[in-house]
């Protein structure tokens, strides 16, 4: 406890503790008088935040009351998602976060110990650093965003500060990395979208976002100033445009710790997808087709994550790529199309007979797929008439709808399952209930990157990893493989949500492992296993 009292106490999240304080407490640091005289423990207090929650019908509406509770009291917050970890999991982040970023002007009543960057001032970074971190232990993550490809919904401008924040308070709740080590940032570039830029209530700079080496340039300024008073820092991308995503990923990834969630976790995920999908068909990665359909960041990096299993388990680099179609707005990426982004380049075909395919059903009667991935955002993109057609070509087809939220999902689950007699293996990007098909109940997985970049981030840290290697990726996304039972009909293809810590536990433990095969690690480790138990944070007074 730090040299705080009275009033001070009570308003730090990190020490307030609320009616917990004992009376011994109430004496020590002068609360007498500023609280009621009843005492109720941890436990008490959680299960009434729990009971008020019940008491809300509207996800947002959870959503903004846990909010309320992390601002004051951040141990009480932990302890009740951690509770209810399956339950509020999907209202503290994915999907409801969404309405967090959109309605965040309005609904505005504290900076979430957020860092707000404005582009137009590099030389305020250092002060702004300091300053945000000030009552923090020692800032080992940094979670950065600019909020202008926030997944599903586009350029959010500063709202997309609460997704920096939600994606931390996963961190925390899944993989137990301490929440007074991690700080959020919010880079305001502006906004192109224009019901922001005309709403005299938005909060952000009502300017149009700059590109190229303007932007570039300061974005290069953050890094340098960050990783001076950051020493081992992890810097986590999230929500960047597509112009700059994959550019400042390639750019820094050898020259600090970075790691960016929406290409590489996203990436991770469905390479544990797909290695689910060869156990149960029988048919190894190598011998799957890969059609991907969305070949923005997301899908690219998709592509690139499992190109790289492709190449671990044996093939060459161009081997590995003819595995591979893209279909992006225009139809099948071929190498005639103009403008094509240097990812969606080395994925391009050549052969003539697929030229100028655009319907989804037509490109699978060419392509004949096994694997099929959806990062479009374009709801019921998997139509009935493609799905049967896929079916027919393979005995368990693999069909992935993965965008997010769920009304922008290529495919329902239940249809997909109807669709293919009960053949499909299924993923979807939002929790999906439960199908019951032809006396089969089948659990259906969701590719949810709180399963992976948890247990990543922490492991980075603890090894204080001096990059992210492939192989710690690959071993992140074989460990969450490995914890599956395929065996049985209806079988889910990747853990559970309620699993979550679980999974980060065993994620972590394969990248550190993973860092010090590469030699990347600097930390000194013993025992990989007890290293990782002692340093996850518990929610508890």
């Amino acid at each position: 406890m730090p040299h705080l009292t009275g009033k001070e106490l009570l308003q730090n999240p990190f020490y307030n503790k609320g009616l917990a304080f004992t009376e011994e407490e109430r004496s020590k640091y002068q609360l007498h008088g500023l609280l009621p005289i009843e005492i109720r423990s941890l436990a008490e207090q959680a299960e009434l935040v729990y009971q008020k929650l019940a008491s809300l019908s509207d996800s947002y509406q959870k959503n903004q009351y846990l909010m309320t509770i992390y601002h004051s009291n951040r141990i009480l917050f932990y302890r009740v998602v951690s509770d209810h970890i399956k339950e509020l999991l999907p209202v503290i982040y994915t999907p409801t976060i969404a309405e967090s970023v959109i309605h965040y002007s309005r609904d505005f009543s504290a900076p979430s110990e957020s860092v707000f960057l404005d582009s137009d001032h590099p030389e305020r970074i250092e002060a702004s650093l300091l300053a945000a971190s000030a009552d923090l232990d020692h800032v080992d993550l940094l979670v950065i965003t600019d909020g202008e490809g926030v997944l599903g919904i586009g350029d959010w401008g500063i709202g997309g500060v609460m997704i920096a924040v939600g994606k931390l308070a996963v961190y925390t709740i899944a993989s137990g990395i301490h929440p007074k080590r991690v700080l959020p940032i919010v880079i305001d570039n502006g906004t192109n979208r224009a019901e922001l830029l005309n709403d005299p209530h938005y909060l952000g700079k009502k300017k149009p976002r700059k590109t190229g080496t303007e932007y570039l340039t300061f974005i290069d300024a953050f890094i340098q100033k960050a990783k001076a008073i950051f020493p081992n820092v992890l810097f986590h991308w999230e929500d960047f445009g597509r112009d700059n995503a994959s550019v400042i990923l390639e750019k820094y990834r050898n020259e600090v710790t970075t790691f960016n969630d929406d290409i590489q976790g996203t990436g991770v995920m469905m390479a544990a997808a797909v290695h689910a999908v060869a156990e149960v068909t029988k048919k190894p990665v190598t011998e799957q087709r890969y059609l991907i359909f969305g070949a923005g960041t997301a899908g690219v990096g998709v592509t690139e994550q499992i190109r790289e299993e492709l190449v671990r388990a044996g093939l060459t680099e161009p081997e590995a790529v003819e595995q591979f179609y893209l279909i992006d707005r225009h139809g099948l990426i071929t190498a005639d199309m103009e403008n094509l982004t240097a990812g969606q380049k080395k994925f391009a075909r050549t052969e003539p007979e697929l030229h100028g395919l655009t319907s989804l059903a037509e490109i699978i009667e060419a392509v004949k797929p096994s694997v099929l991935i959806g990062t479009s955002g374009q709801a019921g993109a998997f139509t009935e008439e493609a799905v049967r057609k896929m079916a027919s070509f393979h005995e368990r087809p693999a069909i992935m709808p993965i965008s997010n939220p769920t009304h922008l999902a290529e495919a329902k689950a239940a249809d997909l399952i109807e669709w293919t007699d009960g053949k499909a293996l299924v993923v979807t990007g939002s929790p999906s209930d439960p199908v019951s098909y032809g006396g089969v109940t089948y659990q259906i997985g969701q590719a949810n990157n709180a399963l992976l970049y948890p247990g990543l981030g922490l492991g980075t840290v603890l090894a204080k990893a001096s990059r992210v290697t492939e192989n710690m990726l690959s071993q992140a996304a074989g460990s969450i493989t490995r914890l599956q039972e395929l065996d049985k009909r209806g079988a889910p293809l990747l853990p559970p949500v309620e699993m979550v810590r679980e999974v980060s536990r065993v994620v972590t433990e394969a990248v550190v492992q993973a860092a010090i095969e590469d030699g990347v690690a600097q930390a000194e480790i013993q025992n990989v296993a007890e290293m990782v138990e002692a340093a996850i944070w518990k929610a508890d007074y």
